[in-house]
């Protein structure tokens, strides 16, 4: 029997599958002319109950059924598979943004991937959920561009959600042509000594007091000093095994202070601070919240976690005069990246023990005791050496 087409009366007929339904299986067919799908049911051998009914009424050549009818007679799961890779070409094209389910799914893929990828920053995925909380559809590359654009933030904060999203798009290989933001150039705010130790003072958690005196002692980067094991803690040194990107490894000698803090700790994992850097920062804003209260001191409020470095680098530059000793104990590859914590800040005159020599004997011993040499007057040589140098 020549099967022809209901609607165009086309003999360019071609099987397109089987349907199941309750009185048993029935051949489909699809017009070649027409693009009709329908179908020819036979049931029980009976010439009489043949007849024609419509099964689908979408264009064969329709953008959306293109790809189907590219082959005829596919399965049922190949068809579907088709349909789910039209959705995903879609929906990485921007046409059709993701539900909630589904971004949370590739917000922790891209957890995942960061990890596998060998990543370090941790901002990048605080960054991608950001954007996805101001309603960024993560899948339409124009529309990050312009949420990042309106953010209300320095251009250092849109430099790193730019290469957060750059990233983002590599897991899922999206082509997007990155905007290009230059970070400023600040220096950084450089508190009193007795700030930092007002704020360590404030804790009332011990291990949040003993995370920020590492922090002072070492001047290390908050992530670096979140990842301090106990085996890298011997004597009075510290070593420094799994820097942030950009560092080197290094040792550093602490106080005893800080040591007698470490070992009244609870040793119940394998890190000194077995935390989070959210969780600490947050803690850490609550302390100097309350420690800015306490003491009315709106200065504690500019002090971050990164602000210890900070300090630590000025202070050292300002007492030798070392670059490459700033560079060595701060763990930078690029001593460019040093230079931006040099800056000076103000001393008072009973910030340092002077002394006087008059013989070359006298000014050794001067010498060999961290006073530096300063001027002669009156045949008398004048030094001095910072307090906190002192022995």
């Amino acid at each position: 029997m020549n099967i022809k087409c209901p609607s165009c009366n086309s003999q360019r007929i071609w099987k397109d599958g089987i349907r199941q339904t309750s009185k048993g299986e029935v051949q489909r067919y699809i017009c070649r002319e027409c693009g009709l799908r329908f179908s020819e049911t036979s049931w029980n051998g009976s010439d009489e109950s043949e007849h024609v009914e419509r099964v689908h009424t979408t264009s064969f050549y329709s953008d959306r059924a293109l790809l189907f009818n590219r082959r005829v007679g596919v399965s049922e799961v190949e068809a579907k598979n088709l349909a789910e890779e039209t959705t995903r070409q879609e929906w990485a094209a921007g046409a059709i943004k993701p539900d909630p389910a589904t971004v949370k799914g590739l917000i922790a893929r891209y957890a995942y991937w960061l990890e596998k990828e060998g990543y370090e920053n941790s901002e990048y995925l605080q960054l991608i959920r950001m954007l996805v909380s101001r309603g960024v559809n993560l899948q339409d590359p124009e529309d990050v561009k312009a949420v990042i654009a309106k953010q209300r933030w320095k251009d250092g904060t849109k430099m790193l959600a730019v290469y957060a999203y750059d990233a983002f798009a590599k897991m899922l290989s999206i082509t997007w042509t990155p905007p290009k933001y230059v970070q400023e150039e600040i220096l950084p705010f450089i508190p009193q000594e007795s700030e930092l130790d007002q704020l360590i003072a404030s804790c009332r958690s011990r291990r949040m007091a003993t995370y920020l005196q590492t922090l002072k002692e070492t001047f290390a980067d908050p992530s670096e000093a979140l990842r301090l094991r106990w085996i890298d803690v011997n004597q009075n040194i510290i070593t420094i095994n799994h820097p942030v990107k950009g560092h080197n490894p290094r040792q550093l000698t602490v106080s005893n202070k800080l040591i007698t803090m470490l070992n009244a700790l609870p040793r119940t994992s394998e890190r000194i601070f077995p935390t989070t850097y959210k969780a600490v920062s947050v803690c850490f804003q609550r302390v100097r919240r309350r420690a800015a209260q306490t003491l009315q001191n709106p200065r504690l409020l500019s002090i971050s976690l990164t602000t210890f470095r900070h300090w630590g680098a000025t202070m050292t530059y300002h007492y030798t005069k070392n670059i490459l000793l700033v560079q060595k104990l701060l763990g930078h590859k690029a001593i460019q990246n040093t230079m931006k914590y040099t800056q000076l800040v103000h001393f008072k005159d009973d910030e340092f023990d002077v002394a006087t020599a008059t013989t070359v004997d006298e000014a050794k011993q001067l010498l060999t005791v961290g006073f530096d040499y300063v001027a002669e007057k009156n045949d008398i040589m004048l030094f001095r050496r910072p307090k906190r140098f002192s022995t």
